[in-house]
């Protein structure tokens, strides 16, 4: 038994190794695994935990973080008396975990990017960049008004979260007639059970690699949800770069039938390109942001007093883990790279 758990937790060098050379290899990733066995496998999970209503990935973590707490106080008498094994059932146990991840969803982080899959360029100009701002403004601006009949009130949903759930997935039936390997079958997205940790640390939704779930924050304002829904719907498509994910959310939540659905997305690009607007023209963002209507400010603060709520010490912290989290899967700028969701909408948008 010692010699097989040692073998096993010495097999995670060999899996490091073969993923750093599987990520030479984007094209091979995206046809064989991310288009190939990972589709038959996060199918399977979805089919699997897809109909039950709540979280089964959340029930998981649960137990487990109980079991580890109650292994660490039984054995922690082992970590002088045995100390080699004691290192051996953590280490293979972490092995098998890294194996299944790599294999259930992981890899997905190695694939080709999509701007090449698509046909579309990663650069842009300035120039560019205010032409498409502008663009977001106008739309967004009229879909606010044909809901709230006024320029200064903020939209509020008529929908609950568990209607946006059904509802946000429409978009991709719309999204897969013009790219079909954004069909979505067997949705899976869950209320996240966790959503008040998940808001201390400053997350909105995540996905279970170990379940193919989807889970949001329920918590977040609800004008916002749907976007966050269609992100998260991305990541189970296989899209793991945070950046890629909110590209393709974006254009599924746009293309939805539903004019909320479209007013969270909207919403979402016109933030991101203004962002990246007040970073490489200030003055041309001051002027474009008194073009907004006033009840679209009110709900982006709507978002910002909501996270501001929850700030706390420890949020630094979390958010530099997932930064560390990023870099080693692929995304040389960590966190950095959600604002690289820029460049894919301007190019598709122009």
């Amino acid at each position: 038994m010692k010699n097989k758990k040692l073998i096993i937790t010495l097999s995670i060098i060999f899996q490091y190794i073969l993923v750093q050379l599987a990520a030479k290899f984007p094209k091979f990733i995206d046809e064989y695994y991310s288009r190939g066995l990972y589709q038959v496998l996060s199918k399977l999970m979805r089919y699997t935990f897809g109909w039950i209503s709540f979280s089964v990935g959340d029930v998981f973590i649960g137990l487990l973080i109980v079991f580890i707490i109650r292994w660490l106080v039984s054995n922690r008498k082992r970590i002088l008396n045995d100390t080699l094994q004691w290192f051996l059932d953590i280490g293979s146990a972490l092995s098998i975990a890294y194996f299944a991840f790599y294999i259930l969803w992981g890899l997905n982080y190695y694939r080709q990017p999509i701007h090449k899959t698509l046909g579309i360029s990663d650069l842009y100009t300035t120039t560019e960049l205010i032409k498409v701002t502008k663009q977001m403004i106008d739309t967004t601006n009229a879909i606010h008004f044909a809901i709230t009949k006024s320029d200064t009130l903020k939209v509020v949903s008529v929908y609950n979260r568990k209607q946006l759930l059904k509802m946000s997935t429409n978009g991709y039936e719309n999204l897969k007639k013009h790219y079909p390997s954004f069909k979505y079958n067997t949705p899976s997205v869950k209320l996240c059970q966790y959503s008040v940790p998940q808001a201390y640390m400053g997350f909105s939704g995540y996905i279970n690699p170990f379940t193919n779930e989807a889970q949001v924050n329920y918590l977040t304002p609800i004008y916002s949800l749907p976007n966050t829904i269609c992100h998260e719907i991305a990541h189970q498509l296989g899209y793991a770069a945070e950046n890629e994910a909110n590209f393709i959310g974006n254009l599924a939540a746009i293309s939805n039938e539903n004019r909320y659905v479209q007013y969270a997305g909207y919403t979402s690009i016109l933030k991101s390109c203004l962002i990246e607007l007040s970073k490489r023209n200030k003055t041309a963002y001051n002027r474009l942001i008194k073009t907004i209507n006033k009840g679209v400010l009110k709900n982006y603060a709507e978002s910002k007093n909501f996270w501001n709520s929850y700030k706390n010490p420890f949020e630094p912290y979390f958010k530099k883990t997932y930064n560390v989290y990023l870099k080693a899967n692929n995304q040389s700028r960590g966190i950095e790279s959600y604002s690289y969701v820029v460049a894919l909408l301007v190019n598709y948008f122009k």
